[in-house]
């Protein structure tokens, strides 16, 4: 069995997710700075070796009107560096804002640590994909 990973690619931080081995759970995992990019993505291959990950799931916020706007395809451009994985394309509008939520909700204070919004956002784009 392998485990699946989310990734929240943002343009200061990359929040990651996995799944559990079953494929049925998102735990949240960590975040990594987004910057230098070849760092993060051994960080990323380094993290998918010790969880035995095969398939990563990038989201990718797409504009309300179904368009793909810059940062869009900044993820998908950052996808693309990622090999020797099956790479998924998840639709992830409107995590940020849902992840705030869930956040506050579970009285946590993120104002001064972003990074727990972009682990929250991986989850979330996580359980989209398990959720299909």
């Amino acid at each position: 069995m392998h485990k699946i990973m989310a990734l929240d690619v943002g343009t200061k931080r990359i929040g990651i997710a996995l799944s559990d081995y079953l494929q049925v759970i998102a735990i949240p995992h960590s975040f990594i700075l987004r910057t230098p990019e070849d760092k993060a993505i051994e960080e990323i291959n380094k993290i998918a070796k010790e969880n035995r990950v095969e398939k990563i799931v990038v989201g990718v916020p797409y504009n309300m009107d179904d368009s793909l706007g810059s940062q869009g395809e900044d993820c998908i451009n950052f996808s693309q560096k990622l090999h020797g994985f099956d790479i998924i394309l998840e639709d992830e509008r409107l995590t940020s804002e849902e992840a705030e939520n869930r956040l506050k909700s579970r009285k946590i204070d993120f104002r001064k640590n972003k990074g727990l919004v972009d682990i929250e956002s991986a989850c979330i784009i996580l359980e989209q994909y398990l959720g299909k």
